[in-house]
């Protein structure tokens, strides 16, 4: 029997479950928002950065991680956020939420900058140790979010694929639009081989998660 590609992500054994939950329990703090490269905080920690797009569900997400609601704040208007926000994650960890892309009402010059400083953050940044690509699961991956991946395809930086908003499909729905991300994540080398579903609202998919990005360190 052929294994399925892009295989759904399990959680691992009770202890690294319950240590990934300890870490993701002590403290989270804003640390600042970046918007050129002489502005990152030192690499001197593992940290990991989430991309999606617009209305993705990008800071709910980080907000159930972590759980504190106010964390990260989402903004309805696409590409009004030109920031890369790093959040300390028990002091050893970072957090990097990159600005949802899909600029509809964004000046070109400023998705001209954003993009150059994604390039570079990506390109550059030796302590990231995986992106996290969020995919509405309503919708399926897109083409703003191929786009994404190919720069990390490029930049050589191993992405895995989360779905957000699993609740609101149907088993018969979600394995639709399963069938096309798998499909699209063959074309791209960088994907990781693990898909994670997710609900923010529901808490689905967070300890495991947590669970994954501990065990980045």
């Amino acid at each position: 029997m052929t294994s399925l590609p892009f295989p759904l992500a399990e959680l691992p054994d009770d202890a690294a479950t319950e240590a990934a939950r300890k870490l993701f329990a002590g403290e989270v703090t804003f640390l600042k928002g970046v918007v050129a490269m002489d502005g990152l905080p030192p690499d001197d920690r593992p940290e990991v950065c989430f991309a999606g797009r617009s209305n993705v569900g990008k800071s709910s997400l980080i907000n159930a991680l972590t759980g504190r609601k106010g964390l990260a704040r989402a903004s309805n208007t696409p590409g009004r956020t030109q920031e890369i926000n790093f959040f300390t994650l028990a002091e050893s960890h970072y957090l990097v939420d990159l600005p949802g892309y899909g600029f509809a009402n964004a000046p070109v010059a400023i998705v001209e900058k954003w993009q150059r400083l994604l390039k570079q953050y990506l390109s550059g940044r030796a302590s990231l140790r995986r992106a996290f690509v969020l995919v509405d699961a309503r919708h399926g991956i897109k083409s703003v979010d191929e786009e994404i991946m190919t720069l990390l395809d490029r930049s050589a930086v191993t992405f895995q694929a989360v779905l957000t908003k699993t609740d609101k499909l149907k088993a018969s729905e979600l394995d639709k639009v399963l069938d096309q991300v798998r499909g699209k994540l063959a074309k791209h080398p960088a994907a990781y081989p693990e898909l994670v579903l997710t609900s923010s609202e529901k808490g689905d998919g967070i300890p495991l998660l947590r669970a994954i990005i501990a065990g980045l360190a």
